[in-house]
């Protein structure tokens, strides 16, 4: 894929015409040029050719960087450093945000191109009408090859280009060998975009292998994209009903396969038009709003004008939340719009009595006598033709009283749907999908088959670690022995650290984030006492400001004072998490102990359903950072009878045996 709109030697671009650079550049857009960008790069390339006289190397104007669907103004290929430079024509200042997205397009090269992992990357921001300011040359606190942006107003860029050359021949020991353009242009771009990247790259156009790894993971996306297009055919050619059950690791991408799905028939007049459901509430909110906010600012820069709530409206025809769907079709005795109906959690779908009490004291139908599997699956049934199903389901993340797990479907389907294709992941009957015997009752059926074409076994949440997952259930199930030897696998590449002080944790956060690196305090909705280091779960944060937020918005996750709990997090990610434990699941010698807080002192948990909610709130927050995580496990007081010590110290000491440092 060609990944600039314009490259070449520097030498050449020296001496080659401005307006034939410039023709090249328009000539390469996806969309109509406007004056001011034809200006734009008139003036970076004239400023390029006076200051790069005498350079080696290789430039590249607007480099794609499709897991962020933007372009890089200008990349220099110069000795053993990599230049992405940001031009800012006619500002006077460097602004935060224009800082944190050169800096995002040095990280996305240094993280997710394998040709760049080993080299400097070197992050400048141009803004041409700044005044001129001292050059500072320096790594970052992780000294990964990564240098902290430098400011520029253009005139001294051969100046920063030669210390630079200097800083980095004396940090690689003398090392003065040129990066070779041909082999780092076909290194493997192998990105890992969150669920909020990867909707936006999708919905506007890009493919899933574009933003999407070429690794193992990649490999499974693939082939499990390629599994339920082909069932979908399949029924659309044999006109009959199919479902499907997906089955992944924490972070193996079954979203994405989900938005990858409903974004390939996003029109509404196609026999095949589907929708990507969550029962999420949180993630379906960002999700839309992300997406209505990046359509409104690409029309925007294409010289169009579109209404945020008019960009709102087309967006919610893609993603939807569940329950509204579920309401719309009660109302609706037709058959839905879309015949392909993907819903993302599927366990999570609610059973008999949560759905029949919902309704009765909420819808006001008292005779309501179905699940919401049920139901859903009825929806799509309507059609006379044929329809498709997608439950796309995650192992151990069921946490609320009411949620189904994945054996109503299955009973649901036994007991209404006699003709429909069951296509089932062979990792369903694993434990923590909770399936369970249920699975044996459909032995006998017609038409069902198990595929191990429909499971995802690679995380792709920590491009930097893909064993967190596992060391995480091993933790949870209290293999520490399992857990100390991934953990070992894992530290250099994604750090894990442990302290008692919650400042200590905010600091070690803030220090480790660069650019627009999310990070976040996640607890979970149980941890009652912590109170003390100013956390009340009752404080529930806007989800939208929480995760959409900049860093100068008190409401957002980087100002460390709201925190989220495992329902708001489920689904999300962050790239540094700050997981603070609470005395609500504590350690013993003989197992894990589960509490409540209720009144003024903490009640034992008893049913095994609850417990099991716990345990995977704990789950869902220990797998949401991308690249590392700081565990706070509170010191306790004495003096305070619900937060006694000895609740907190054997959690801290278990961890700690693991081997996870303290900081």
């Amino acid at each position: 894929m060609k990944r600039a709109y314009y490259s070449d030697s520097i030498a050449n671009f020296l001496t080659e015409n401005h307006n034939t650079i410039l023709g090249h550049l328009v000539s390469s857009s996806e969309f109509s040029v406007e004056s001011t960008q034809r200006d734009a790069w008139m003036c970076q390339i004239k400023l390029l050719k006076k200051l790069l006289i005498g350079v080696g190397g290789t430039i590249y104007f607007e480099y794609s960087i499709p897991r962020m669907g933007k372009r890089v103004d200008v990349l220099l290929l110069i000795g053993n450093a990599i230049f992405v430079v940001e031009f800012k024509v006619g500002d006077t200042q460097h602004w935060s945000g224009a800082l944190n997205q050169v800096t995002d397009y040095a990280l996305d090269l240094k993280n997710f191109h394998d040709a760049s992992h080993d080299r400097f990357v070197v992050p400048i921001l141009i803004a041409t009408e700044a005044e001129a300011s001292p050059v500072r040359i320096e790594s970052t606190p992780r000294r990964d090859g990564l240098l902290a942006t430098i400011r520029s107003n253009g005139n001294n860029l051969g100046t920063i280009i030669c210390e630079v050359q200097d800083f980095v021949e004396a940090a690689a020991a003398g090392d003065r060998s040129q990066i070779e353009s041909s082999s780092w242009e076909s290194g493997k771009y192998l990105p890992t975009p969150t669920i909020i990247e990867a909707a936006m790259a999708l919905y506007n156009g890009h493919s899933v292998a574009e933003i999407s790894r070429s690794d193992a993971s990649g490999a499974e996306l693939h082939r499990t994209t390629d599994t339920i297009s082909t069932v979908i055919e399949n029924a659309r050619a044999g006109r009959h009903k199919a479902i499907c059950f997906v089955t992944g690791v924490p972070g193996a991408g079954k979203t994405l396969i989900g938005l990858n799905i409903a974004t390939r028939h996003l029109d509404d007049q196609s026999n095949t038009y589907s929708v990507f459901l969550s029962g999420n509430g949180p993630l379906v909110q960002i999700l839309q709003e992300a997406l209505a906010r990046d359509k409104v600012a690409r029309e925007k820069a294409a010289g169009r004008r579109v209404t945020k709530s008019a960009a709102r409206s087309e967006v919610k025809t893609f993603i939807q939340n569940v329950h509204h769907y579920r309401d719309e079709y009660l109302k609706d005795s037709r058959a839905p719009a879309d015949h392909v109906a993907l819903f993302d959690e599927a366990q999570r779908a609610w059973d008999l009595q949560q759905t029949s009490k919902f309704m009765r004291q909420k819808k006001n139908q008292p005779n309501f006598n179905q699940s919401e599997p049920e139901f859903l699956i009825s929806c799509i049934d309507r059609h006379e033709d044929w329809g498709v199903i997608v439950c796309l389901v995650g192992g151990g993340q069921e946490i609320n009283t009411g949620e189904a797990g994945i054996a109503e479907w299955v009973e649901a389907l036994n007991r209404s749907f006699p003709d429909w294709h069951i296509h089932i992941s062979d990792r369903l009957t694993d434990s923590e999908y909770g399936a369970g015997e249920v699975l044996s009752s459909i032995e006998s059926r017609e038409n069902v088959h198990y595929d191990s074409g429909l499971h995802l076994s690679v995380s792709m949440r920590s491009f930097r670690a893909e064993n967190v997952s596992r060391l995480v259930k091993e933790i949870l199930d209290l293999d520490a022995e399992s857990a100390s030897l991934t953990l070992r696998s894992i530290r250099e590449n994604y750090p894990i650290v442990l302290t008692r002080d919650l400042a200590k944790a905010k600091a070690w956060m803030r220090q480790q984030a660069r650019g627009s690196e999310r990070y976040g305090i996640v607890v979970s909705s149980q941890a009652n006492r912590l109170k003390p280091l100013a956390i009340d779960v009752r404080l529930q944060p806007n989800p939208i400001h929480w995760f959409l937020a900049g860093r100068e918005d008190v409401r957002s996750s980087y100002y460390l004072e709201d925190v989220a709990t495992e329902f708001d997090i489920q689904g999300l990610e962050l790239d540094w998490a700050c997981v603070t434990w609470d005395a609500d699941f504590r350690h013993a010698d003989d197992g894990w102990v589960y509490r409540s807080f209720r009144g003024n002192k903490w009640q034992k948990i008893n049913k095994a359903e609850r417990q099991a909610y716990l345990k995977n709130a704990y789950r869902v927050l220990l797998t949401r950072a991308r690249q590392g995580m700081v565990v706070v496990v509170p010191t306790g007081d004495a003096q305070d009878p619900t937060r006694d010590p000895a609740f907190y110290d054997s959690t801290y000491v278990y961890l700690k045996s693991i081997g996870i440092c303290e900081i």
